[in-house]
């Protein structure tokens, strides 16, 4: 157990954030999948892939996951949308 004040309060700040990151991370993949469920379902898929788009923005903007991670995830939802069918 921390001795300090300080790393006491560490302690609880690092397991605010956990849960807050896990929260958004599940959130992402979640939306990530349902956009990759969409894509392979028919071509009215458009708004599933945005909205993942976003959820991967808005978690690089909270610092749960690096921007290229974001960049490469948004890249293959793009050229699956993309296809020519």
């Amino acid at each position: 157990m921390a001795n300090t004040r300080s790393a006491r309060k560490r302690i609880k700040q690092n397991e605010k954030r956990r849960l807050r990151n896990r929260a958004v991370r599940s959130a992402v993949r979640s939306s990530v999948k349902g956009a990759r469920e969409a894509l392979a379902k028919g071509p009215e898929s458009a708004t599933a892939v945005r909205d993942a788009i976003r959820a991967l923005d808005r978690a690089v903007t909270q610092g749960v996951i690096h921007r290229n991670t974001a960049a490469r995830r948004k890249s293959a939802l793009a050229r699956k949308l993309n296809v020519p069918a």
